[in-house]
């Protein structure tokens, strides 16, 4: 009886060892695999504002927007002053 143990240690170990090899083997591919792109919504246009906040003097400067005259963001609850466009 004591016989067969050592046998039955090796097979679950070796099954154990399988299992944990797929496993790792799949998060590497997760890993590997790159993110998809986003599908093209609309198409980005180059803009050079610059943004204040009223309330905190923060500034911001937008080179990208979906339209030509872009709302303004929103900083502390209010939404920011144009400061001024910057002409290229």
């Amino acid at each position: 009886m004591l016989e067969g143990i050592p046998w039955v240690k090796l097979i679950i170990g070796i099954l154990f060892i399988v299992v944990v090899m797929r496993a790792g083997l799949f998060i590497l591919r997760g890993f590997a695999t790159p993110i998809p792109e986003p599908p093209p919504e609309g198409e980005m246009r180059k803009v050079n504002l610059r943004y204040r906040c009223s309330i905190c003097g923060a500034e911001i400067r937008m080179t990208v927007a979906p339209t030509q005259d872009p709302e303004p963001p929103r900083h502390c609850q209010d939404e920011m002053d144009l400061v001024a466009p910057i002409d290229d």
